[in-house]
This record gives C-alpha cells, sequence and structure tokens, in this order.
C-alpha cells in the first residue's frame, strides 16, 4: 500500500511540474509574440462610388514602400483579407473592398451565380469604375503624395483593370494575374471549349484552341470587350503572370498580344510559370505573388526617380 501511495503522488508531482512547464512555454510564446507586433495596421473605411456606398479595409504598413487596391475577379468576392495582409507584411499599403453588392457594400451584384450576365462591357465598366473610387479612397488615406498607388488583381480583373488605369491618372502601374488579352467572348469560346478538363494541355494542341477560340460560335450575345483597345492607349506599366496550364485564359496567345504591345514601346512585362493553372496569385509555389510584390516595389522606386 505504502508504494502504491509514493507512486500516487509521485504522478500527482508529475502532472503538476507538467503543468507548471506548459503555463511557463504559453508564457513565453506570448511574450515572444508580443515582442513582435504587427507590421501594419487596418482602418475599416466606406466610399462612395455611381451612388453606392462600398465597405472596404484599409491596411497601412508602418513603412510603405508603394499601395495598391486589390481588384476582384468575377464571383461574390468579400474583401480579401488574406491577400491584403500578405502585401501588408511586405510593405504595401492596400485597399480591398466588399464588391458591389457582396457582404457590406451597396448595389447589386451581376454573375452566375444569380443568372444575370458580369461579363457585358457595361457591367465590367462599372466595376472599373469603382475600383477606380476605390483608388481615389486610398489615396486620401495616405500620407506621403509620392507613394505610387496601383492595382492587382485576377482572372476578370485582367479586363477591369485597365479599364479603370483608363479613367484614373492615379493609377501609375498593373499588375494582373492569369488576365486575358483577348476580347471576352473569345476567352468564354477558349473556357467552354476546355470544358473544366485539367489534363486539356495533355491531349489538345495549342493549334486547336486557337481555331475554337477564332471560330467557335457564341453562347451569349452581349457587348464585347477588348483589352487591347485600351491597353495600347496606356502608358503607365504593367506585369501579367500566367499559368502555362491555363484552362480559361489561353495563355499563349495573350502573351503574343502582350509582345505586339511592348513592340510598340508600351512599358509591360510578363512571367510565364509553365507547371501553373489559373490560379497563379494562389498557387502551391508562393514565387508568383513575390514576384509581383518584388516588381511593385521596384516600380514604386523608379517611379520616385522620374
Amino acid at each position: 500500500m505504502k508504494n502504491k501511495s509514493a507512486i500516487l503522488k509521485h504522478k500527482l508531482r508529475v502532472k503538476k511540474t507538467y503543468r507548471y512547464s506548459i503555463l511557463i512555454l504559453l508564457l513565453v510564446i506570448t511574450n515572444y509574440v508580443s515582442a513582435f507586433p504587427p507590421k501594419f495596421s487596418t482602418k475599416e473605411i466606406k466610399f462612395i462610388s455611381e451612388g453606392i456606398s462600398l465597405a472596404a479595409t484599409i491596411f497601412t504598413p508602418k513603412n510603405i514602400q508603394a499601395a495598391v487596391v486589390i481588384v476582384h475577379g468575377s464571383g461574390q468576392e468579400k474583401r480579401m483579407t488574406d491577400f491584403a495582409t500578405t502585401l501588408a507584411n511586405n510593405g504595401i499599403a492596400v485597399l480591398t473592398y466588399d464588391k458591389r453588392g457582396v457582404g457590406e457594400s451597396g448595389g447589386v451584384y451581376a454573375g452566375p451565380e444569380v443568372g444575370t450576365n458580369n461579363v457585358d462591357f457595361a457591367n465590367l465598366t462599372l466595376l472599373s469604375l469603382d475600383a477606380s473610387a476605390a483608388v481615389d479612397a486610398l489615396s486620401k488615406n495616405l500620407s506621403n503624395e509620392k507613394t505610387s498607388i496601383g492595382l492587382i488583381g485576377g482572372s476578370q480583373a485582367g479586363w477591369i483593370i485597365p479599364l479603370a488605369a483608363e479613367k484614373n491618372k492615379k493609377v501609375k502601374f498593373m499588375t494582373i494575374f492569369s488576365g486575358a488579352l483577348i476580347t471576352v467572348k473569345e476567352q468564354l469560346r477558349f473556357q467552354f471549349y476546355t470544358n473544366g478538363d485539367q489534363k486539356f494541355w495533355d491531349t489538345h494542341s495549342e493549334e486547336e484552341a486557337r481555331k475554337h477560340v477564332f471560330n467557335d460560335p457564341d453562347k451569349y450575345e452581349f457587348i464585347d470587350t477588348n483589352p487591347n483597345d485600351v491597353l495600347s492607349k496606356l502608358s503607365i506599366s504593367g506585369f501579367w503572370i500566367f499559368g502555362g496550364k491555363d484552362i480559361q485564359v489561353p495563355v499563349n496567345l495573350s502573351i503574343e498580344y502582350l509582345d505586339e504591345l511592348k513592340s510598340k514601346g508600351k512599358p509591360y512585362e510578363y512571367k510565364l510559370f509553365s507547371n501553373l493553372g489559373h490560379n497563379t496569385a494562389f498557387s502551391k509555389s508562393e514565387e508568383p505573388m513575390n514576384d509581383a510584390i518584388n516588381w511593385i516595389k521596384n516600380i514604386n522606386k523608379a517611379n520616385n526617380h522620374k
């Protein structure tokens, strides 16, 4: 019995020691975390675009090296806080907002989820006006007037960003992930042809894809948008990031149009990741995002030296 009692007391001492050790460890971790405060602050705002109130968050780093407004893709997207956090942690001020008709923003969302057309020129123009108003809101909250403001986004934002940049002279650069440099109707023809097949490029050729892009009948009728019409007029810097296995955007064709614009003196750059698909910004590889961040910082430095 004495041995059992001794063993029990020993176990209790071990448990108390373990709990005490855990408590000390938690205190150490808490003190360690508090020793490294966040690299940025956040501020909730609302701004007006075309008579509608849009809700947003501004991320302000302690040492601002550039600033961007995040432009949405085609979905019902709220504020892209994870994306903004990544940028802010790297010294880039960010305004991210709930899309029109989504979250805390007013207005009406247009898109396939609600059975309406969100790729008509009128809707893309409306979304570009929202992005332009967001640029104005971010500009008012920046203490340094020399900080370059740009637009960043992916997919459908590839059409919206140039339209917004054309409207707002405060926009000094564009960073676009997986954005098409073909018309909306051409992109839809390609998307219908690939039909979500992740192995599409294993069984189809570039020639076959282009045949469908330029010759397939349109499934929908709407006013089309050609991004090259706007891109040929802009003089600001642009950086596109593509995935070679994209089945929503015909990448090689888009790159050809970019090369044509570059040959005419446009300050446009691009990078192709041959093994990535459409979602280049949030792929498993950190390289696309890191490349975008470094490019943005370099553009801000270059603009400040002009």
